[in-house]
């Protein structure tokens, strides 16, 4: 097999591999900063609604800075609601940080009244899973220091 002579090299520009390479953009460059990732930018907004014209009460709320994770506990939260019809999310692309939320409702309130209801409800819920999360950590401790306590004391 012959070999490109160093001349055909670098008229190609390829005369110097390592060079060539660092001209090249690494992986670690390419890759967003991690804040880029959940701080808003100037101007940016973080939930923004379109109205859905081929539904009646129905809306899109676009989340920016978010993922599956509120995603899903939205959806789930506003299904417990007797007036909301349908609930659901999707995540467009996977590199960026965004979710479309779709709520319908039966009319008796709009999608955005719902999902403000779902998002009160999920603070209260996350409110209480902390408390009792909280409490029975304490009382964990208290019993493994009592026993802890009767071990050592013998």
């Amino acid at each position: 097999m012959r070999r490109a002579s160093g001349t055909l090299l670098s008229k190609m520009g390829l005369a110097n591999p390592e060079a060539a390479h660092r001209d090249r953009p690494s992986a670690e460059e390419n890759v967003p900063n991690r804040f880029e990732l959940f701080l808003l930018g100037d101007g940016e907004k973080k939930v923004t609604e379109e109205t859905d014209t081929r539904i009646p009460s129905t809306s899109v709320f676009t989340f920016n800075k978010e993922d599956h994770t509120l995603g899903n506990m939205l959806r789930a939260r506003l299904l417990q609601s007797p007036h909301v019809l349908f609930s659901g999310y999707k995540v467009p692309h996977p590199l960026f940080s965004t979710f479309n939320l779709r709520i319908q409702t039966d009319g008796t309130m709009t999608p955005r009244q719902a999902l403000v209801q779902a998002c009160k409800d999920l603070v209260t819920d996350l409110g209480l899973l902390s408390r009792e999360f909280t409490k029975e950590w304490e009382l964990r401790k208290m019993v493994g220091e009592s026993m802890d306590g009767g071990l050592n004391g013998a």
